[in-house]
């Protein structure tokens, strides 16, 4: 209740400085003007404006995106950990190139010079970097994990005769993802905005819609804030279904 409370008056702050800010420029608002980018009603029903038509490619890409990226980091983790020199060697490069270089970058060199090759879309291109991006961060997050899980539950598992990979999927990630969820939670939520650059190779997501709104209306401080929230409502829900399920997890061990 007190992190709401705080939450909402650091809100009503910014806003007030924000429409402040804007007065002072002689900035007059069009609040009005916002709705029917989201939606018009016709004699044919309830049509989707350009707004929630880019939300929707911005949910298509973060939903695959959230499947690969974790996927990624949990086979990298493993290779990291495993007993092969070089699967250890090749999730280390894979990690220290992805993260010591810009997704910007990576989504330009995915989109401008393997899309020709391998004849994929702009839509697999934007997935894949994202995904690559994402999973670089979430395998550290699988590899702690998993480390923190006490060798005796290791050998207690050889024990009784389970191999490596049963190991894996029966003993030691059951009990990893209690420490996972967490932080795991905070790289869903940076897919999700960092899914905002994915404009910049021409997919119609969110912003780039608001880019081709704004270029027209003009309504730059109205469609930007809309954005936002709609950014900012996206990433509470996602928290919000997170913390439930590590109650879940607490509550039935």
């Amino acid at each position: 209740m007190a992190d709401g409370l705080k939450f909402g008056l650091l809100l009503a702050v910014l806003i007030g400085l924000t429409i402040r800010s804007a007065e002072g420029l002689g900035y007059h608002w069009q609040w009005y003007r916002i709705p029917r980018y989201f939606f018009s009603i016709s004699e044919g029903g309830i049509l989707p404006g350009p707004l929630l038509q880019g939300l929707a490619v911005t949910f298509q890409i973060a939903a695959v995106s959230l499947v690969l990226a974790p996927a990624f980091g949990l086979i990298s983790a493993l290779m990291r950990l495993s007993s092969s020199l070089g699967a250890r060697w090749a999730a280390r490069a894979y990690i220290e190139l992805i993260r010591n270089t810009p997704l910007l970058v990576q989504i330009f060199f995915i989109y401008f010079v393997l899309s020709p090759v391998f004849e994929i879309s702009a839509f697999v291109s934007a997935v894949l970097a994202l995904s690559l991006f994402e999973g670089a961060y979430t395998s550290e997050i699988f590899r702690a994990g998993i480390l923190s899980i006490h060798r005796n539950q290791w050998e207690a598992a050889f024990s009784l005769g389970l191999g490596t990979w049963r190991t894996y999927r029966l003993v030691i990630l059951p009990q990893a993802i209690r420490h996972i969820l967490p932080p795991l939670t905070g790289q869903a939520i940076s897919l999700v905005k960092d899914s905002a650059l994915v404009s910049t190779i021409a997919i119609y997501d969110l912003t780039m819609q608001a880019q081709a709104i704004i270029s027209e209306t003009y309504l730059v401080f109205e469609i930007w804030f809309t954005v936002a929230a709609v950014y900012l409502v996206i990433n509470l829900l996602l928290s919000v279904a997170v913390a439930c399920m590590e109650k879940r997890l607490r509550v039935y061990p």
